[in-house]
């Protein structure tokens, strides 16, 4: 399968810059993946496709402040640096600009020697591995002097940093929000739980992979990054349970689909796990958990549109997303909800 028989124009003033006011109101596109029926919808209209029985799961993950300003040791020249993930307990895969600055052995200062740290390897792909040196808490002193991490394609200044974060964010690790999370509220949650939907949560650390366009022709030789999850044996028992009962499971976002589909054994059966997963779901996979999708509106040629056409088929996704700019959808991560049922 091509990488280009996923491209679709998108107009620029079409993604969103920042967030909408009040989280639950931003639009919905409801999308049948059976019929291709498309409806227009509120976000917080989304609790009348739920039924009693069904179990609604989400991502919890928290985004951390991942980017870094410091500069070199030696020649005092800026250098920015974005924690991709942890290695180990004070060793971190980082993005690193300008990387010609960053050889190994080169030294950072960060905060006035707050923080400083060592680059110790250059991967493979141009990232590389530093190690940290400070005194005190770690994630302390990278509140204190790192800054959030927001998408290339989001240019103005973020006022309140929780914007970036989803009300039930509790796991920290993320250089990326869930973002198909952000229109949740309090009041949704409620409505759910008043239905007798079931709500659980897992844990996928999102990678900054998520954002990087497939460089290759043919979408079965790209290569996915790893991002660490974990799914619990009381998430598993529900999702159990749930499946007996011939109720769904909706899956908000890419990332819970995707740490569903790497605990499945098989059609609707599922096990308690952690570790890294770099599953790549793009058409012809078969689902064995998630029943319907809750996700946002994706980059062209990203892993995240061809996992969202392999859910809902390639022409009825490109069909929906067609309709989408045709009605001024709002677009990424600050932008409007979609479900696919």
């Amino acid at each position: 399968m091509n990488t280009e028989d996923f491209y679709f124009e998108l107009p620029e003033e079409l993604i969103a810059q920042t967030p909408i006011e009040k989280r639950d109101t931003s639009r919905l596109l409801v999308l049948d993946k059976e019929t291709g029926n498309i409806e227009h919808k509120v976000f917080k209209n989304i609790v009348d496709y739920f039924q009693e029985g069904d179990t609604l799961i989400l991502n919890n993950t928290r985004v951390i402040p991942a980017r870094l300003l410091g500069s070199k040791a030696d020649t005092q020249g800026n250098v920015e640096i974005l924690l991709l993930k942890r290695i180990d307990k004070d060793v971190w895969e980082i993005l690193v600009k300008p990387g010609k600055r960053a050889k190994v052995g080169t030294e950072i200062i960060f905060g006035e020697g707050i923080l400083t740290g060592k680059i110790i390897d250059i991967l493979e792909d141009g990232n590389r591995l530093i190690k940290f040196i400070y005194d005190g808490i770690f994630e302390e002193i990278l509140d204190q002097l790192g800054t959030m991490p927001l998408p290339p394609y989001i240019k103005e200044q973020l006022e309140d940093k929780e914007r970036y974060q989803t009300i039930y964010s509790k796991i920290e690790g993320s250089a990326a929000a869930p973002t198909a999370g952000l229109h949740f509220t309090q009041e949704v949650f409620q409505k759910l739980l008043d239905k007798g939907v079931n709500i659980d949560f897992i844990t996928l650390h999102v990678g900054l992979g998520t954002f990087r366009p497939v460089k290759v022709d043919k979408i079965e030789e790209h290569k996915m990054h790893a991002e660490y999850y974990e799914i619990s044996q009381q998430t598993v028992d529900l999702i159990h349970e749930t499946k007996k009962n011939n109720k769904r499971i909706f899956a908000v976002g890419t990332t819970t689909v995707r740490t569903l589909e790497t605990a499945a054994l098989d059609i609707n059966q599922i096990r308690a796990s952690s570790g890294w997963t770099d599953i790549f779901i793009y058409p012809g996979y078969t689902f064995k958990i998630v029943d319907a999708m809750i996700t946002n509106f994706h980059l062209p040629e990203s892993t995240l549109i061809m996992l969202v056409s392999a859910f809902a088929g390639r022409e009825k996704t490109l069909k929906a997303y067609k309709e989408a700019i045709k009605n001024k959808y709002r677009f990424f991560s600050f932008g409007d909800g979609m479900l696919i049922k």
